[in-house]
């Protein structure tokens, strides 16, 4: 298939890239390609950025028949414009797919496709260090049908947003709250995949946890409540003695590709890594002995996200004297040194546009 592009005939003036916020400014231009079962996935093209028209009825709105995406666009040294790990995008986003009874795209023709849309909106990748293109790749069901099947009928779309820093705190501690009153995912759920529903299940005790002074929660299994899954917008990792830690794949928690990243580099650089089941029990003892050294996070938007402070229940614990332990600032110097150009990653690691 042949990619059509129309311009969009009055540009949008750039944002200032010294105070980009994150998912507030959209590009001219996105992606769309539609599905039906007649002609499969067809009529791709990139167009002005526009809102979508849709029936109140669209499946989507009431059975949230959807899933995404999200990866960055990075402005190296030399002005050039890449991708880190992109193929393992779409590679979880056929994942996700299945998950959600979705047709599975062609994962080579997606990106393809964000390549030229990125080339149209070049212009758009900011080049002040810590910043980057957000992209967002979605696919929804259109179907205006009110009854619970799988639509015949998919939009996937691609939109572009420049963004600065995920969290205002920017590399520095996060504080996260434990919930046992809120579960997000069983096994054999949806908890593994991109989709709208698992962000709506974390809305309210993240909430709760904004309201405390918190910045995310960190959700326990949803069967025993006492096994550490992920973070909201994030996996989570731990540093015990000479040991990195993170929680196992188990059905419930997604498989995040800076997780797998991280992973990557700390046996490359001869660290013992271990992905395992951790109870909560087990973190605050290791805090109580002195064990503890480091927790993080990891995810697209914010890379890495020291941890300073975790609540549970009555129990607060302050880690590394609240302030980026030296695992988290290495991990988080290496990611971005690769995904920037400065140094070189692991092989197919870092696509130029």
């Amino acid at each position: 298939m042949q990619v059509r592009i129309t311009k969009a005939e009055q540009p949008k003036a750039k944002p200032d890239e010294n105070k980009l916020g994150f998912g507030t400014i959209f590009t001219d231009h996105m992606f769309n390609m539609d599905y039906s079962v007649e002609n499969g996935w067809h009529h791709p093209r990139i167009e002005p950025y526009a809102p979508l028209v849709m029936d109140p009825s669209t499946m989507v709105l009431h059975y949230g028949q959807g899933v995404f995406e999200g990866l960055k666009a990075y402005r190296n040294a030399k002005g050039e414009v890449q991708l880190f790990r992109p193929r393992e995008n779409f590679k979880r986003l056929n994942a996700s797919n299945h998950k959600l009874c979705i047709p599975k795209i062609d994962e080579a023709f997606a990106l393809d496709a964000l390549k030229q849309l990125l080339t149209v909106e070049t212009d758009w990748v900011p080049s002040v260090p810590g910043t980057s293109l957000y992209i967002r790749p979605t696919i929804i069901a259109t179907d205006p049908f009110l009854g619970v099947r799988a639509s015949f009928t998919y939009r996937f779309f691609i939109i572009l947003s420049p963004v600065g820093a995920y969290y205002a705190e920017g590399f520095n501690p996060v504080k996260i709250m434990v919930t046992k009153e809120h579960v997000r995912a069983v096994r054999g759920g949806v908890g593994d995949t991109k989709t709208m529903g698992n962000y709506a299940a974390s809305l309210l005790a993240g909430d709760k946890a904004h309201q405390a002074g918190y910045t995310q929660v960190l959700w326990l299994d949803g069967v025993e409540q006492k096994f550490i899954e992920e973070v909201g917008a994030m996996n989570i990792f731990f540093v015990i003695d000479d040991e990195l830690t993170t929680p196992m794949l188990s059905g419930s928690i997604l498989p995040g590709i800076t997780r797998d990243s991280v992973i990557a580099l700390g046996k490359s650089w001869g660290m013992k890594v271990t992905e395992r089941k951790i109870s909560i029990d087990e973190v605050i003892d290791a805090h109580a002995s002195g064990r503890l050294k480091e927790i993080f996070g990891s995810g697209t938007a914010a890379v890495i996200s020291p941890v300073g402070e975790l609540k549970y229940a009555d129990t607060l614990i302050t880690v590394g004297d609240g302030k980026v332990g030296p695992l988290a600032h290495k991990f988080f110097q290496a990611i971005q040194d690769i995904q920037y150009g400065a140094i070189e990653g692991p092989a197919g690691w870092v696509e130029a546009v």
